[in-house]
């Protein structure tokens, strides 16, 4: 089975996101989910050739406003795919001012047509991954 592995570009500054992240973080354990926190002194590109490096051969997914939107329900069965595949699932939120020319030819997916900073970002994507695992569980969390 397929662990998704979310990389974030530096700890969370704010405290309010950082405890939300921290939260979804540990709800999320059990699920398959793992968050890892890269240095922010790295540039977009060499972030993201050190996440390809570590990948291997597994999905590396941007998080970009350009990317494929999702609803909850859609949103629920790619992580369920991405669950049941041989390899991991690399979701990458970027760096403050985005990818750049390092995203080139890249897939990626997008959280909202909204512009957003990329710690609330973080947030709304660990959020959405709760939703998700509590979709395909068949909890009471989503009402959508």
């Amino acid at each position: 089975m397929g662990r998704i592995v979310v990389h974030l570009h530096g700890a969370a500054k704010n405290t309010s996101h950082r405890a939300s992240i921290s939260d979804y973080s540990v709800r999320l354990g059990g699920e398959g989910v793992r968050v890892i926190e890269h240095s922010d002194k790295t540039t977009a590109q060499d972030y993201l050739e050190e996440i390809i490096r570590g990948a291997k051969n597994q999905s590396v997914i941007l998080l970009q406003e350009s990317g494929k939107m999702h609803d909850s329900e859609s949103f629920s069965s790619a992580v369920g795919r991405w669950r049941l595949s041989r390899e991991d699932t690399n979701l990458v939120v970027g760096p403050t001012d985005g990818f750049g020319d390092a995203a080139t030819d890249r897939k990626s997916i997008s959280l909202s047509p909204l512009t957003m900073q990329h710690e609330l970002a973080a947030v709304v994507l660990l959020e959405q991954l709760y939703r998700a695992t509590t979709i395909l569980g068949g909890g009471p969390y989503h009402r959508g």
